[in-house]
């Protein structure tokens, strides 16, 4: 946890409060606060402070803000990806979230189990994004969209993303086009299921204006390409 979130009713006052269990426990245990210490604080969809703790209870933590501090920047790019296994779920969205991704959709797609939409991860997508902001420091939560049709979202939904300045680059590992490094402009990365998409489904969303480039001959895994993509195309 390098940024404590409160809700923006926790700092109507002169003095703010953390009163989550969890938070109060973590900065108890781990961090071992004192009264006295500074701590880096975020109002959700708002500003990051640092401040200082006034008192510690068996309640909870109050603090005082003493300067605003810089929300890190995100990444323009909006991430698509074909709805992945349960738990490697959990650590896509907390790691996209961590990387400063804009928006994430989740994509039903030909090799994704049908089953995997019925998860009770899916309810729990809030918490996934508040750990990823945590480790970041960030407090700005991405937009997150699912789609359960693949046809009716490439065909009706996914041209209106794309444009000369925020192309969409879907990754597939048959392609001679190589994915470009180091770009100066926002854009749409789609990343299929662990078995790939099928050519259909290639070829429908080049149809619709997206360009298939590799990473590669090798096939690496979802929570794997995330950050080495991110990584490649925005390195200086």
């Amino acid at each position: 946890m390098n940024i404590v979130l409160l809700d923006p009713r926790q700092t109507e006052s002169e003095l703010w409060n953390i009163s989550a269990k969890r938070q109060v426990e973590h900065l108890k245990t781990h961090v071992d606060v004192q009264v006295g210490d500074t701590l880096k604080v975020g109002i959700r969809e708002g500003k990051r402070y640092l401040t200082q703790i006034v008192s510690i209870t068996d309640n909870g933590i109050q603090l005082k803000p003493l300067q605003e501090e810089e929300v890190p920047a995100k990444h323009p790019v909006t991430l698509i990806v074909a709805m992945p296994r349960p738990k490697v779920l959990r650590r896509l969205i907390m790691d996209a979230v961590t990387l400063g991704v804009e928006k994430i959709i989740l994509l039903h797609s030909y090799r994704v189990d049908k089953s995997y939409w019925q998860t009770p991860f899916l309810q729990q997508l809030d918490h996934y994004v508040t750990l990823g902001l945590e480790q970041a420091g960030d407090t700005i939560a991405p937009k997150i969209e699912l789609y359960k049709r693949f046809k009716p979202f490439v065909e009706d939904v996914l041209p209106s993303m794309i444009s000369s300045d925020y192309p969409a680059y879907v990754a597939h590992p048959y392609v001679e086009d190589v994915m470009p490094t180091g770009i100066q402009h926002g854009c749409t990365i789609i990343i299929g299921p662990e078995g790939g998409f099928i050519p259909y489904e290639v070829d429908l969303l080049i149809k619709n204006g997206c360009q298939a480039v590799s990473l590669g001959n090798r096939i690496i895994r979802t929570e794997t390409v995330i950050p080495y993509v991110l990584g490649r195309l925005f390195s200086c």
